[in-house]
Order: structure tokens, then C-alpha cells, then sequence
């Protein structure tokens, strides 16, 4: 039988704490995703901490980068299928050290987990941001002139456009929603050429992932949309559904859940 169309679906989370999500079912809810590779960020833990099953759930290859700091941000990628290369980091010591980038390569696609640092602590903190976005660029660009297919999920803590968060208006100055950052991701889905894959089947307001444990943000539906699956054109034209979960909450983050089918001689099909 010839292989026409393979399909995947990948969903991501930043959990906030990848033990406190566990309490609240996060693995009991994940079997019945169907999903082929699980991308987490801000799991909190260092390995040796995770010795419960649940983290490393049966059927699934399961891998970690943490932070060196402990109960700091750190990443994981769970996939059905084993990878083929796992990679850590991208080469900048500040923000390995902080366990933002996690690579499984899987034939000719890589699914990334990324966290990319919050400036909404301090000034200093968006100072660190902003040094991530500018060593980031030239690795994105990398990826496009590669001529691998990627997708990069995770929480980029910036909503791109008006549309992204509900109060647009009196955020311009904060962080997340900066006209440098929003310049930033302008640059990545033009020049740079990438594309922002939920964007490609739901062009919906009020399409929120993260909302503020803060007055009644969660209550009122008063989000932003900071949590993303970024792709290369190849892969990122064929998504073909999107969907946020929010029956129940892990986290002050929502699931974000995406369907893909791509041609089976990419070398991507299991």
C-alpha cells in the first residue's frame, strides 16, 4: 500500500510547574489526546525529582532539559515515535543554561519545545528578553536556509497582534505586547519566513492561552495569545486543524493542540 499522506498532531503546554500540573490531571487527561509528540515548558523540576511513572509515561519517549537553577523553567518533548537526534540548547550559555530550547528531530522535521524568557518581573528581565530575541533571529534564519522543516512550539511570551489579547489598548507598554516584541515577530513570520501555524485555520478573536491568576481573568475571558506552534512554510501549510482546551485547567496555560498532514517522503512518517 503507497503512503500518500501522513498525519501528526502536536500539542504544547507550558504547564507552569510540571509536578503541580500532575495534581491537577494533566496525565490523566494526556492518553486520550491521540497526540504523536507533547511539547512542555516551564516544567520546574529537575529530573531526578520526576521519579513518579506519570512522567514518563508508558508508549512514550519522553525527554527533559532542565534548568540549572532549581524550580526554573526547563522543557520536555514526549513522542510515540523515538527521535532520531534529541538536541539541547542553541548555543547561547545564558538562555541553555535556563533549559529554553529542546530539539527532537524526527526524519527531515524537528519539533522544538521553547520558552522564551518573561520580561514582566522587572527591567532586568526584559533586558534578558530582549537578548533572547536577538541571538534567536540568526538561529531562525538558520533553520529557514536549512531546508529542514520545523515546528516550534511553545510560550513565546509575546501576543503578536490586537487580536491576540483582549486589552490591547492599555498594554502597548508592557511587557508582552511591546512594539519591539511585536516587531520582532513581524520580523519572523515576514522576512525571516516563517509562519504562525494556528493562525493558518483560525483567524477568530478571543483565541486566548494564557490568562492572569489576577482578579477574574480567567472568569472574564480576559486573555492573550502568547503560546504558539511556529512553522516552516512546507510543514506550516498543511495544519489543518487548531484547538485550545480549556474544559479543564493545568496550569494558567491552555493546551494548544494542532493537526498536520505532509506528504510521506518528507522521511517524517513513523
Amino acid at each position: 500500500m503507497t503512503c500518500i499522506i501522513s498525519q501528526m498532531r502536536i500539542l504544547t503546554l507550558n504547564c507552569n510547574g510540571i509536578r503541580s500540573a500532575r495534581t491537577k490531571g494533566l496525565f490523566d487527561w494526556l492518553p486520550g489526546q491521540a497526540a504523536d509528540v507533547v511539547c512542555l515548558q516551564e516544567t520546574k523540576a529537575q529530573e531526578h525529582q520526576l521519579e513518579h511513572a506519570d512522567f514518563r509515561p508508558a508508549g512514550w519517549h519522553c525527554h527533559y532539559y532542565d534548568a540549572e537553577k532549581k524550580g526554573y523553567s526547563g522543557t520536555a518533548v514526549f513522542s510515540r515515535r523515538a527521535p532520531d537526534e534529541v538536541r539541547r540548547g542553541f548555543g547561547v550559555a545564558e538562555f541553555d543554561g535556563e533549559g529554553r530550547y529542546l530539539e527532537s528531530r524526527f526524519g527531515n522535521l524537528s519539533v522544538v519545545s521553547l520558552y522564551l524568557p518573561s520580561g514582566s518581573s522587572g527591567p532586568e528581565r526584559q533586558a534578558s528578553k530582549f537578548r533572547f530575541l536577538a541571538a534567536f533571529l540568526p538561529v531562525l534564519r538558520e533553520m529557514r536556509a536549512s531546508g529542514r522543516e520545523y515546528v516550534l512550539c511553545g510560550d513565546w511570551n509575546i501576543a503578536h497582534q490586537a487580536v491576540d489579547l483582549k486589552n490591547w489598548k492599555s498594554n502597548q507598554k508592557n511587557s508582552g505586547f511591546l512594539p519591539e516584541e511585536r516587531a520582532w515577530l513581524d520580523e519572523v513570520f515576514g522576512p525571516v519566513g516563517f509562519v504562525d501555524a494556528f493562525r493558518r485555520v483560525n483567524a477568530a478573536a478571543e483565541q486566548y492561552t494564557w490568562w492572569s491568576n489576577r482578579g477574574q481573568s480567567w472568569a472574564k475571558n480576559v486573555g492573550w495569545r502568547i503560546d504558539y506552534q511556529i512553522a516552516t512554510p512546507g510543514i506550516g501549510a498543511t495544519a489543518r486543524a487548531a484547538s485550545i482546551y480549556k474544559d479543564q485547567r493545568f496550569s494558567d496555560h491552555a493546551p494548544l493542540v494542532m493537526d498536520y498532514d505532509f506528504p510521506c517522503d518528507s522521511g517524517v512518517a513513523a
